[in-house]
Order: C-alpha cells, then structure tokens, then sequence
C-alpha cells in the first residue's frame, strides 16, 4: 500500500486535486470528513467538545460548527484544546480506515492540517497544494466566506513556505483546473504508479 499525505491551506485546491487522485484510481480518505464524524452527537468526542465549550456550541442539541469556528480560530488556546480532543480520535479512525483497504491500494490522505498537526503521521510521500493569497482568496469568496473570516481561518493555518518544507511534490495551483488536472496526471503516472509497482 502506498500512503499519499495531501495537503494545502484553505482554498488552495487540495479538494479538486485530490477528486482527480480519486479518478484515477486511487482511494481517497477526508480529513475533514473524519473530524466531522469523531464528534458527531453520540460520540466520546461530541461529549467532550461540550463538555470543553459549553452549550455554546449548540443550535437544537446539535454542534454548531459555525459557532465552534468562531471561537477556535479567535482564540489560539481554544483552537489547542479543541485539537486536543479531535486529533487522537482522527488519527485512530484513520487506522481503521487503512486497515480496511486493499493491501496494493494508492491512498491519498486529503489532510489539510498535517504541517500543523503534533501527530507524526508516516505518510510514504506528501503533496502539497500551494496557491497564491489572493487566488486563493478569491475562491474562499466565491464559497461565501467573508473577508475576515477568510484572514482568520488562513492565519491559523500554517504558512505554503511551512508546508512546501515538509514536502516531497509540490503542485502549484494559480491557474485553470485544466493545469491542476495535468499536474495531478501527471504526479500519478510518474511518481506514484512506479512506487506502487516496484512494491507490488
């Protein structure tokens, strides 16, 4: 099996980049997706981020992502605890997943906090998806983001330059999803298909 960590800051691409992965062949696992699922109301992970935050954090007795967002990415010290709660019960529903797949699967790992996380992930090879501030910017609009929820949320994440440094491949995705498509063609006929063979 060959582990693909994938990452970028907000807005870089990461997602569409790692759809691409998907299309060709690999298997795909969210980050954010897993986050959102190790504190769904029921769990171990639910009960402590309320316990954490308080009834705050709830609309109707559900988490209230929005209202949790508020408060981590305005207070470094809420954003550590939160962390704290979330990142073991991630990486241990990662496990899992991996556990679950094929032994000559391509997995990528759509993993955007992997620079700042304190968990040593033993990714084969990471990737990451750098853009521009003010491309990425621009998509972050279009979502519906506000401006200083895009500062906010873009300076609690670490820096591309930070990222890049941790990295064996870097996609630069200032363009067209036509430039990222190839580049992600690319990167997996040329770098992770050959891996995967000479390990098969």
């Amino acid at each position: 099996m060959l582990e693909v960590g994938l990452t970028g800051g907000i807005g870089s691409g990461k997602s569409l980049a790692a759809h691409y992965f998907e299309q060709l062949g690999a298997v795909v696992v969210d980050f954010d997706q897993l986050a959102r699922d190790v504190v769904e109301r029921g769990t171990e992970g639910f009960d402590e981020v309320v316990a954490t935050f308080c009834d705050e954090i709830l609309t109707q007795g559900e988490l209230d992502r929005a209202k949790l967002a508020a408060i981590v990415f305005s207070d470094p010290q809420a954003r550590a605890n939160l962390e704290a709660i979330v990142h073991p019960r991630i990486r241990s529903a990662y496990a899992h997943f991996i556990s679950g797949q094929e032994p000559d699967a391509i997995v990528i790992a759509q993993i955007p906090l992997l620079a700042e996380s304190d968990y040593d992930y033993e990714f084969d090879l990471v990737i990451t998806v750098s853009a521009n501030r003010q491309v990425r910017t621009s998509r972050l609009r279009e979502r519906g983001l506000k401006d200083y929820q895009i500062v906010a949320r873009m300076d609690a994440q670490a820096s591309d330059e930070d990222r890049e440094a941790i990295s064996d491949i870097v996609i630069k995705n200032d363009g067209t999803e036509d430039e990222l498509l190839r580049q992600v063609e690319n990167i997996y006929e040329e770098r992770l298909w050959p891996i995967r063979q000479m390990g098969a």
